[in-house]
């Protein structure tokens, strides 16, 4: 009798650890990212396990891309990117940091669509819940299609008003696609 109640009791303080461990081990690694750049500002990503990942990265580090998005302008506050940035010119930065990593020339049937958005944090929105809402300048979202299917999509704020940092997200961007090899 007293072996069994000894032995109740290790197991229910085995659960007990074993739950309370778990937990910490949850919260730890919940804000973790797969990419060390990512941790820089706030990112969320979007791996489509079911997509050609590694067919899509071949065709990037092959310039196989067709891109194409748009600039969401602040409405509220005066425009810090309006007149100085246009689509093209985002689009000229994607291809700038596609070349580093592309690694040939050859001709490939397919072609990766990369679908962007930049939105400009409007810091006079009066909708926004609190200031925590006003510290990034703003975000980028970079979807990759492959075949009509997306295989990954990613957002990432950048931090400085003038979009100084802008490349180097899209970098981290892609760098977190190509690193799916």
């Amino acid at each position: 009798m007293k072996n069994g109640f000894i032995l109740i009791i290790i197991l229910l303080l085995g659960f007990l650890f074993y739950g309370v461990f778990t937990q910490i081990d949850k919260t730890s690694s919940k804000n973790l990212k797969r990419v060390p750049c990512q941790n820089k500002t706030i990112t969320f990503d979007k791996i489509n396990t079911e997509a050609n990942i590694s067919k899509t990265i071949k065709l990037i580090e092959n310039g196989s891309v067709n891109i194409d998005g748009y600039i969401d302008y602040s409405k509220f506050m005066k425009s810090n990117l309006e007149n100085k940035i246009s689509n093209a010119d985002i689009n000229n930065r994607i291809i700038k940091v596609l070349n580093t990593y592309k690694e040939t020339d050859e001709k490939l049937k397919d072609k990766v669509d990369i679908k962007f958005y930049i939105y400009e944090n409007d810091r006079e929105d009066k909708r926004k819940k609190g200031d925590s809402c006003k510290v990034y300048a703003g975000y980028i979202v970079l979807e990759f299609i492959l075949n009509d299917t997306q295989v990954y999509k990613i957002q990432t704020d950048y931090m400085e008003d003038d979009i100084s940092d802008l490349d180097e997200r899209i970098n981290c961007a892609i760098k977190s696609l190509i690193l799916l090899k």
